[in-house]
């Protein structure tokens, strides 16, 4: 276990740097917005692009992962919102806390980490779990904001998840890429060196990025952030891990993948729906700050099991 976390602690000490930039404000939060819309929009997409593009779509597919990695999802997104309800919260706050409880940090630090602990080959495992927090859960949380306010789901909230999903670079460069790999097409060489070179930004940009943000989160409500640092680190991992090993037993490299990935801390555009809706932005900022310094310990025990196991 020394080991990864020793190979783990690169990838922190890079989110730690973007923190100090940002607590400095040598980093101020318009520079980390401008940096993580950069990141988001082209060397993230220029990654997921040229892996998807490279695989063959069954290397990408695979049914009994999305149902394993989606019943673990599910379940700790039901823990969440049975105690949320328990505690007496409205719909809306109780989507965004299980939206915390469920969803981690697999574009910025997942993939990036992910890859490079266990090689290229994680690459499809991980677009796949990625892209059903995208079009699964992200979609969720939407119809359950807009559906508590309106008291129905509407065609105009449909045309706004359908719209977001298009507009998406992530959803949009797997998409393409896919494509593209399944109709066989090389890739020319100078857009293989273009896409290898922007790519290459992603995994430090990313980091910073996340640090950086976490500069501007607040700590408040440190007993809700407990809670729901416990559901992704520790819950979400342990379902997932139950869905990929039991319910729908798959491949070891891909059931040790998507449990990793799992044990990913709260994912930062989480707090950007909070926000955006106005629904307890506090508490989601407090759950990300403490998950993200949580996972430095929690994180490498899990990989070292699936590692060995």
């Amino acid at each position: 276990m020394v080991e990864i976390f020793l190979r783990t602690l690169p990838f922190f000490a890079i989110i730690g740097l973007g923190y100090g930039a940002g607590r400095t404000r040598f980093f101020p939060e318009d520079a980390t917005a401008y940096l993580t819309k950069f990141v988001f929009f082209f060397p993230l997409s220029a990654m997921l692009f040229r892996f998807s593009a490279n695989l063959p779509f069954e290397e990408i597919y695979n049914g009994r992962l999305v149902a394993a990695y989606l019943w673990g999802t599910a379940t700790v997104y039901g823990i969440a919102t049975l105690v949320g309800f328990m505690r007496g919260l409205d719909t809306q706050t109780v989507a965004v806390e299980a939206q915390c409880a469920a969803i981690g940090n697999v574009g910025f630090l997942g993939l990036p980490m992910l890859a490079a602990l266990f090689g290229e080959a994680a690459i499809g495992p991980v677009m796949l779990v990625l892209t059903v927090d995208l079009v699964v859960f992200s979609s969720l949380i939407v119809i359950l904001m807009n559906g508590s306010r309106d008291g129905r789901l509407s065609l105009g909230t449909l045309r706004m998840i359908g719209l977001g999903l298009l507009k998406n670079p992530m959803i949009v460069s797997i998409s393409a890429g896919i494509l593209w790999s399944a109709l066989s097409l090389p890739i020319p060489d100078p857009l293989n060196d273009f896409l290898t070179i922007l790519g290459g930004a992603a995994t430090p940009g990313a980091l910073f990025a996340i640090g950086a943000s976490l500069a501007s989160k607040s700590a408040e409500r440190v007993q809700i952030a407990v809670w729901l640092s416990t559901c992704k680190l520790i819950l979400h991992p342990f379902f997932v891990a139950i869905g990929v090993f039991l319910l729908f037993p798959v491949d070891p490299f891909s059931a040790a993948v998507a449990v990793a990935a799992s044990a990913l801390p709260v994912a930062g555009n989480v707090y950007m729906l909070a926000q955006h809706y106005g629904v307890a932005p506090h508490r989601v900022s407090a759950a990300i700050l403490l998950s993200t310094a949580a996972s430095i310990l929690t994180v490498p025990p899990v990989i070292a099991w699936v590692m060995a196991g």
